[in-house]
């Protein structure tokens, strides 16, 4: 199954979908190990975490693209891709989607703000006129090899040009083919939850704590109708207050023993990384290698059902 399809499962449940954000594919993992079923790969995270800078435009395609590549590499489960703007206009998006779909994401999401955008819940956002946004979402879904793909349509239109703008411009993108939409930071808990019967669309919204939305839980949002409950910087920032603390731990003693508690252990670490799986598979290949006969033997088995698989 591919991604794209299992996103497409997730997203056709009754029960809301839970997507934490990660900033690095180490943090994916983690989020996977835990349990949940997807993850977004958030760009807001991935500038800061990767290049120390706020989330003002400044990540380009060819980064994220590596990026998602590692993200995708490190999961099972589907990476879902913040894609700001699009990186530029029509034929920019269209690269965007096809560079960021072979990268390994299986939904990708496009805002209409004005390049270069700023984080959603900072002030200045300008946006884009509707129109030029439904081009981008057609673009968007005609650009893609697999149809599989989940296109997901942002506005930023709520504190650009009100509630009502933001409500206009999501359907106009769910109308144009977008899956999910997307109102960024709604003003009010009220404002957040009656969302999505005012939109009539499938809808995500995005929690962002200490942000301009009130805070909300899954369950919160799913009575009220939502299909995904983002979490994109709660990793990121319970990381950066974890690494804080356990530094000013070591600043103070000149030894990391008081943080030990604060830490994994190293044994759970060498669990994230896949160590003893590796480990293992190297150690396979190896002892293989020893026996010329069993090597032979393996490639003329593997020749074989190649030309099965050829033939069928």
């Amino acid at each position: 199954m591919s991604t794209g399809r299992a996103l497409r499962s997730l997203l056709a449940r009754d029960e809301i979908l839970v997507l934490p954000g990660a900033f690095d594919a180490l943090s994916a993992r983690i989020i996977e190990d835990v349990g949940f079923r997807a993850v977004y790969a958030t760009g807001a995270g991935y500038a800061n975490a990767a290049f120390g800078l706020p989330d003002l435009g400044f990540v380009g395609l060819a980064e994220l693209a590596g990026h998602v590549g590692a993200m995708a590499e490190a999961v099972d489960i589907p990476v879902v891709v913040d894609a700001d703007t699009g990186f530029g206009d029509l034929l920019q998006t269209r690269r965007t989607v096809r560079v960021l779909e072979r990268a390994g994401a299986a939904g990708i999401q496009l805002e209409d703000q004005v390049a270069p955008k700023r984080c959603g819940h900072f002030d200045g956002q300008q946006v884009i006129p509707v129109e030029e946004m439904v081009r981008k979402v057609a673009i968007a879904l005609d650009s893609r090899r697999n149809e599989e793909l989940v296109v997901i349509a942002r506005t930023d239109a709520r504190n650009a040009e009100g509630i009502d703008a933001a409500v206009a411009r999501a359907q106009a993108y769910a109308q144009a083919g977008a899956d999910l939409v997307f109102v960024e930071a709604p003003l009010s808990r009220d404002e957040l939850l009656a969302l999505p019967a005012r939109l009539g669309v499938p809808a995500m919204a995005n929690v962002v704590e200490g942000g301009k939305t009130p805070p909300a839980s899954a369950l919160d949002l799913q009575a009220a109708g939502y299909k995904v409950a983002l979490f994109a910087n709660t990793a990121l920032r319970a990381s950066m207050a974890a690494v804080r603390d356990a530094i000013a731990i070591l600043s103070e003693d000149g030894s990391s023993e008081r943080a030990l508690t604060r830490m994994v252990t190293w044994q759970e670490r060498q669990a994230s990384v896949r160590f003893d799986e590796l480990l293992s598979l190297e150690g396979r290949y190896v002892r293989g290698d020893r026996d010329p006969a069993q090597r032979s033997t393996r490639r003329a088995g593997a020749g074989a059902s190649a030309s099965l698989h050829r033939e069928t």
